[in-house]
């Protein structure tokens, strides 16, 4: 389990002293959706040592569509009075949510490569009904603020290396399925845009980059994750494209705190890209240093024609992250730092 690594523990210090703002949700409720996943396990392990090194604890609930699942990767803090489990399927549309929250943080998303190809009117469907869902939830509950995780990849192609501001939007083909991704982000944020204007429902959006950190699935097949758990076990990573796409890698601690950043002090319907201004590098650069992390080589060959059709369309999606350190937020974690935490806990867990 994650909580054996000291490395994991350090990393997860490091971030509480980065925000003083944890303070402002002590004694408040926050749910959290998709809470088991890749960036919002990061989130709730920052309010669990959180809440197991003060004296006022921050509810937790976390939302997800398999008990099991909770259970699994929060171990014995499921069981802390803190500590409540929700069941919540974003796919769906029939949820109920019988615990009220003053905060929610909506991660539940189909984000693998492979499912979107395999699934674009699942991917699409889930991403536009589980924030509607969640936001006529907040209508009626009277929640203070909800968070969403939209995602880099609304912002389409791009033919310059400068990095996307907000409010910056490029191409993208509606009739690619690959698409349903992103569009269905797109839609979403709209979404809560419309139900702020029409409802006066509270809502932040951030939309991260490429996030990496050893809370990803062992079946996650995204580059960055693929290869940390392959750097981890000793295995020579095999690069399929040059590598030459540049994008804004995130350790998932940093992309944590920026979230609970912007949760407290973000502007109402605003959007904040999460991106490390000193981890913006290319796909062979990732690959490269988690190649060193592991002491393993990069060996490079051709993707099959099926294996493109997963690939993200996007050469360049490296982000802008002005508008997010105005609000205070200054990542922890380098690349090299993050990948290298990343492959040295994941040796202590695996």
């Amino acid at each position: 389990m994650i909580y054996q690594s000291k490395q994991w523990l350090e990393d997860l210090d490091t971030a509480i002293r980065s925000l003083p703002e944890l303070d402002e949700l002590a004694g408040k409720s926050v749910m959290i959706t998709g809470a088991a996943g890749l960036i919002c396990s990061a989130v709730t392990d920052i309010l669990i040592r959180y809440n197991e090194t003060h004296d006022r604890p921050i509810r937790i609930l976390a939302a997800g569509r398999w008990l099991q699942e909770m259970t699994d990767r929060f171990g014995d803090y499921c069981d802390k009075p803190y500590f409540t489990y929700v069941l919540y399927d974003a796919a769906r549309n029939d949820n109920t949510l019988s615990e009220s929250a003053d905060y929610i943080i909506h991660g539940a998303s189909n984000a693998f490569p492979s499912m979107i190809v395999k699934e674009p009117v699942e991917t699409m469907c889930s991403n536009f009904m589980g924030m509607l869902s969640l936001l006529d939830f907040a209508k009626a509950h009277g929640t203070k603020r909800i968070l969403y995780i939209s995602s880099s990849e609304v912002y389409g192609k791009k033919e310059s290396s400068e990095p996307f501001r907000e409010g910056e939007y490029g191409f993208i083909d509606l009739l690619n399925p690959r698409n349903s991704y992103s569009v269905g982000k797109r839609a979403a944020e709209t979404l809560c845009a419309s139900y702020a204007d029409e409802y006066g429902v509270e809502s932040v959006i951030v939309r991260p980059g490429h996030i990496y950190g050893p809370t990803a699935s062992p079946l996650d097949n995204r580059v960055a994750s693929a290869f940390s758990y392959a750097a981890a076990r000793g295995e020579d990573l095999v690069l399929k494209s040059d590598g030459m796409q540049l994008r804004s890698y995130c350790y998932c601690i940093d992309c944590a705190t920026a979230m609970l950043k912007v949760l407290t002090k973000g502007e109402n319907v605003h959007a904040y890209n999460i991106s490390n201004s000193s981890s913006i590098i290319t796909i062979r650069t990732l690959s490269e240093l988690l190649a060193k992390a592991g002491g393993v080589k990069l060996i490079f060959e051709t993707a099959t024609e099926e294996e493109k059709k997963g690939f993200n369309p996007m050469s360049n999606s490296s982000l802008d992250s002005a508008g997010l350190e105005r609000l205070g937020w200054k990542g922890c974690f380098d690349a090299e730092t993050g990948l290298s935490h990343t492959v040295s806990i994941l040796k202590e867990i695996l």
